[in-house]
């Protein structure tokens, strides 16, 4: 098969590699669509640790299992599957005590395993999530971004009518404003350098301003969320949180990246300050809301689709800003 590998950082190409075959429990799934992501940027950079090269990237995606190990019901050779790609151990501490996004062994298809930027992948079967025939392509292709925005609602400490503002205008900073309409009647406000997706941001409902010096000084909100990584955006951010209010790292930054902070200003107002890791008990929540919003709501996020032959102009396109979700067709760009 025809499958994207990261050989080393900085090193990219699309090579035919051996055909994945299923072992107990597993799903050989024909990849329908695949969304690059910030994450895989970060592979791709070498700003990760994990040392997992060679590697397929690819962890947003859904298909259409082809095959089945051999302990499986054949029954699921032809359904259309999401996939969770998140490969938690189920034994370290962490997994123990319900906590399986934040495993020590940390392991996921697409950034420590071969993900989907391929013709097929290998899937744990307990990972692929039934979609119904008549899915939404949208829906589907955006359902493991949803599911990570999802995790990140769960673990703010919110009330009805919080007031939020988002760094950043990218796929996940949409996601997290358009999922905080839902919860307040408070207009979301929205940071975003790029001129393009402030203008998408307005069009979807939001108040989107093109830097923290367009907005009021005084100025302080319930719950700051950045999306975009960006150690300056965090600076900024932590100081527009107002008292009693929560600060949350969503965006991935670099591995090696501080930030300066006065804790007491953390002590004297009572900051909270919370990650979110990935995916957890969130997925299939997410692949459900993403069929009821439907192609409406999700369509202005997905871009741009290329073939997987033209992954790296896919790459160089992301990087640019010029779009938002970019979407890979391992089978062509007019694979449905």
């Amino acid at each position: 098969m025809r499958a994207v590998v990261i050989e080393e950082p900085g090193v990219i190409s699309v090579q035919d590699v051996p055909d994945p075959t299923p072992g107990p429990g597993d799903l050989v799934v024909r990849v329908r669509a695949a969304g690059i992501c910030g994450t895989d940027i970060h592979l791709l950079d070498g700003e990760l640790p994990y040392d997992s090269y060679p590697v397929v990237p690819g962890h947003e995606f859904y298909g259409e299992v082809v095959e089945v190990g051999q302990d499986l019901d054949r029954d699921r050779v032809g359904r259309l599957v999401t996939v969770d790609p998140n490969m938690p151990c189920h034994a370290c501490a962490e997994c123990r005590r319900g906590r399986n996004n934040l495993c020590e062994r940390y392991q996921a298809l697409g950034v420590t395993r071969d993900g989907a930027s391929a013709e097929l992948v290998l899937v744990p079967a307990g990972l692929a999530y039934d979609l119904p025939s008549d899915v939404s392509h949208l829906g589907a292709l955006l359902t493991e971004p949803l599911a990570c925005a999802i995790h990140g609602f769960d673990v703010l400490p919110r009330q009805p009518q919080d007031r939020y503002l988002v760094y950043g205008a990218g796929t996940m900073g949409l996601l997290m404003s358009l999922l905080a309409t839902d919860m307040t009647s408070e207009p979301v406000t929205v940071v975003e350098l790029n001129p393009a997706r402030r203008e998408l941001a307005e069009s979807l409902g939001l108040r989107a301003v093109a830097s923290p010096d367009d907005i009021d000084p005084d100025a302080r909100w319930e719950t700051v969320v950045d999306c975009t990584g960006a150690v300056p955006a965090i600076e900024d951010g932590l100081t527009r949180v107002r008292r009693g209010g929560v600060f949350q790292c969503f965006g991935v930054a670099a591995a090696d990246a501080t930030i300066q902070l006065r804790p007491f200003d953390v002590y004297r107002n009572e900051i909270t300050i919370v990650g979110s890791m990935a995916v957890h008990h969130s997925f299939d929540r997410a692949h459900r809301l993403a069929q009821l919003w439907g192609d409406d709501r999700l369509a202005p996020l997905v871009t741009h689709t290329f073939g997987l032959e033209d992954y790296s102009t896919a790459i160089d396109t992301f990087r640019e800003g010029s779009g938002l979700k970019i979407a890979i067709h391992p089978g062509g760009v007019t694979d449905r």
